[in-house]
């Protein structure tokens, strides 16, 4: 239910584009901060936006209403953009190391599923599969292409956190989530939480250099994606009782004609079990 002023908002988002694209930055950050006065959910992204431009603090996640807008609208032409445009290959990145490692996946969810390329690329290593994105027009293709057993509309970790999800999953895959999630500790929190022991998460991450980091351990950068440190991966998932199997930097895509820099990332449940996985 839309409850803001659909005009006011588009002539102040095109109002904040326009001023960034002229490089005039004090001008787009007023016009975006007026985009979250108007509607304070934030279907067009302003808050991380306004953090790209240095005027706000990165915040933990790109908001729901921003992400599920975001790929609503590019769900039919996701394919074209992202694969044959930007060369997106994550998906048979992680398919090729997963097929490496020789081993069947049982239960397999994929978080932030899109039109379903990661479960295509793993074709013939998984049993049921579960896809999971926020987006209903992403589902809707998904449901269409009828390669997934079970599909859900949901953001990630609200769904390994709900009475729908499975009490445990062999494999769990987030290829291309991790750039509109800031703060990891609660998404990998709750993925070793339905993991199985010995169970595998494989997620890919964008990042920049550690001069751009300048100390931080996830920041947003001028495509209004979050970008990670290797450190910060490093430290973050033994905390969460993952050990690491595979951990590769990698070209995600292009970005601006240019490569964009990121990891590829396999990591093994070393928790007793799923359920008692202790709070953290």
């Amino acid at each position: 239910m839309i409850d803001f002023d659909e005009e006011a908002l588009g002539e102040a988002y095109n109002k904040g584009l326009a001023a960034e694209k002229r490089g005039d930055r004090d001008a787009a950050a007023d016009a975006y901060s007026r985009c979250l006065t108007i509607d304070p959910s934030d279907h067009v992204g302003a808050e991380i936006r306004l953090a790209g431009l240095g005027f706000r603090d990165a915040p933990p996640n790109a908001g729901k209403a921003y992400v599920a807008t975001l790929f609503d609208q590019h769900a039919e032409d996701f394919e074209d953009i992202l694969v044959r445009q930007l060369r997106y290959r994550v998906p048979e990145l992680v398919a090729y190391v997963l097929r490496d490692s020789g081993r069947h996946f049982e239960t397999v969810l994929d978080l932030g599923c899109g039109t379903g390329l990661a479960i295509e690329a793993l074709s013939g290593r998984g049993g049921t599969t579960t896809g999971v994105d926020l987006s209903e027009e992403m589902i809707r293709i998904c449901g269409e292409k009828g390669i997934y057993d079970r599909l859900y509309v949901a953001e990630a970790i609200d769904f390994l956190k709900s009475e729908h999800a499975e009490a445990a999953y062999d494999l769990i895959m987030a290829t291309d989530i991790l750039p509109y999630i800031g703060d990891l500790n609660p998404l990998f929190s709750a993925a070793s939480r339905r993991l199985e022991p010995g169970g595998s998460f494989a997620f890919s991450t964008e990042t920049m250099t550690e001069t751009e980091l300048a100390g931080r351990p996830f920041a947003v950068g001028t495509a209004q994606r979050f970008h990670h440190g290797e450190a910060y991966l490093r430290e973050l998932l033994p905390r969460h009782g993952f050990s690491l199997e595979y951990f590769e930097a990698i070209t995600v895509r292009l970005q601006d004609a240019a490569p964009a820099p990121g990891h590829l990332v396999v990591a093994r449940n070393m928790t007793r079990h799923a359920s008692d996985a202790p709070d953290r």
